[in-house]
């Protein structure tokens, strides 16, 4: 018998800190290749969770906000990890361009910023993950899309 597994998390994160430890906790949970949308305003933190993300896969450089150039690609011992920027696109056939399904692959996390930009082009996200502003605080919400996400979202 299957077991049924949570579909939704929300957590609130009171600083920058909080969020890219979130970050580093949703990367351990990620055992399996994984799409990952990353929807908020300007400035909520959705780079500052992807930084926590990828540093908790052993990455010890910067992590940058690829507004205008897409796509920052991150190669790591055991994945690749993908953030994309689509916040400048100006059309989501772009992204056809730019070999778009050539990154979401078995040995690749992505992690996505505007995705309602690439509408269309994009694949299914596994997790659709919101971030807003309560007050001085964030809430992080997570939404399962997939099986992988739903199994992402148990370990958290």
């Amino acid at each position: 018998m299957a077991k049924n597994l949570q579909s939704t998390l929300t957590e609130t994160l009171s600083n920058a800190e909080q969020t890219v430890a979130f970050g580093t906790r949703l990367s351990v949970a990620c055992e399996k290749a994984i799409c990952i949308y990353l929807h908020g305003d300007l400035g909520a933190g959705k780079t500052t969770l992807t930084r926590g993300f990828i540093q908790g896969l052993g990455h010890q450089g910067n992590v940058k906000s690829p507004t205008y150039t897409l796509v920052e690609p991150y190669e790591l011992d055991k994945w690749n990890v993908y953030h994309f920027d689509l916040y400048r696109l100006g059309d989501p056939e772009e992204l056809e361009f730019m070999g778009i399904r050539d990154y979401f692959s078995d040995s690749s996390h992505c992690l996505v910023e505007w995705p309602e930009r690439g509408e269309g082009v994009l694949p299914l996200a596994d997790i659709d993950l919101m971030l807003r502003y309560d007050g001085k605080q964030r809430v992080i919400e997570l939404q399962a899309n997939t099986e992988i996400g739903k199994q992402v979202i148990q370990k958290l």
